[in-house]
């Protein structure tokens, strides 16, 4: 190869090269690794991981708190809702029995934690919290005696309150939900809220439209089973949503992984495989017009609303949070990233 025409490749591979936007590794001073983000602001981020690590930064990522939440240790945050840079809520997952089924909450920046919700009653094991506003919100756990644990408060997570099972579908034979990306249950609207599951033989979607006091439960044509099934849901309308998923022991497997809702969640239809295929944990949705769906494979993206994916890379992530121009994914061994948005103004 000529000097000319080596240049002239290498313009045109670092061209290409270019052209896919970058996820910007963040230097934070922990091995924790995450599976809860909120982003609720251009600025600040709030972060819950594993050995009972709490981080946040208030400054866009410049600078990043990192601290232990007193007496925690052994729990692992997978889902974490803020309201501000003082007042955020964390959400231990893990066996209630060996004392690690807890939701705290900070009102002075993560300086001081109360524990609003514990308890030890065994098969409980919570997967996600969500709010729609700053007074109300939900959790919910794996099923007891055939039905999803879930409660609710009303006082922005001072208190909560158990929805009495009677008014939720039972769970089918191994039926679960996967306590992965911290959205495994999402609020949408004023009142609706949404399960996904996996577990049994197909996944299933739970959904309520008075913030959780009754269900519905939908099938769906996603092939399920104990590590496979649906792990992340998103809405960006009343009527238009997507469910993620995979299987965790094999997370680079071309089998289906999306599923797209026009009508709020009644049905949902399979959607093409994304690129690149495999487990997908977490999706979210950029300018209202920009899918990005992360997980073990990697990242990739949409700009159709899921009819047809690209791809960004193959950096593992297991969850994802977007606030107008800033997006963030966090992953195992204290992997937090900020995604260069460049390539999507183009």
């Amino acid at each position: 190869m000529t000097t000319l025409k080596y240049i002239t490749y290498l313009f045109i591979l670092l061209l290409h090269q270019n052209t896919y936007a970058q996820w910007i590794k963040q230097n934070v001073a922990t091995d924790a690794s995450f599976r809860a983000i909120h982003a609720i602001s251009e600025k600040v981020v709030w972060i819950g991981g594993s050995k009972g690590t709490f981080i946040k930064t208030t400054d866009g990522g410049k600078n990043w708190l990192v601290k232990q939440v007193p007496e925690a240790e052994k729990l692992d945050f997978r889902d974490v809702h803020a309201f501000d840079e003082n007042t955020a809520i964390l959400m231990s997952a893990g066996e209630a029995e060996l004392g690690h089924a807890k939701i705290y909450r900070t009102e002075d920046g993560g300086n001081t934690w109360n524990i609003v919700y514990q308890t030890s009653e065994k098969g409980i094991f919570f997967d996600g919290i969500d709010f729609w506003d700053k007074q109300n919100g939900i959790a919910f756990s794996d099923p007891i005696n055939g039905h999803f644990f879930i409660i609710k408060t009303k006082d922005g997570g001072k208190t909560w309150t158990p929805i009495n099972p009677e008014n939720i579908p039972n769970n089918q034979e191994g039926e679960a939900a996967f306590a992965a990306s911290g959205t495994s249950l999402i609020v949408s609207g004023k009142n609706n809220v949404y399960i996904c599951t996996g577990g049994a033989s197909n996944a299933r979607i739970f959904k309520s439209i008075n913030q959780g006091e009754n269900w519905e439960v939908i099938n769906t044509s996603m092939p399920a089973g104990k590590t496979n099934g649906l792990f992340g849901l998103r809405f960006w309308d009343n009527l238009h949503g997507i469910a993620v998923g995979g299987d965790y022991l094999e997370i680079n497997k071309a089998i289906p992984n999306v599923l797209l809702t026009n009508d709020g969640g009644k049905t949902w239809l399979d959607a093409p495989q994304t690129n690149p295929a495999g487990l997908k944990e977490g999706v979210a949705i950029y300018k209202k017009k920009i899918l990005i769906a992360v997980g073990p494979s990697g990242t990739s993206f949409s700009k159709d609303f899921g009819k047809s994916w690209k791809v960004i890379d193959t950096s593992p992530f297991h969850a994802i949070s977007i606030f107008v121009n800033s997006i963030w994914a966090v992953g195992g061994k204290g992997s937090i990233a900020k995604l260069d948005t460049s390539f999507f103004e183009k």
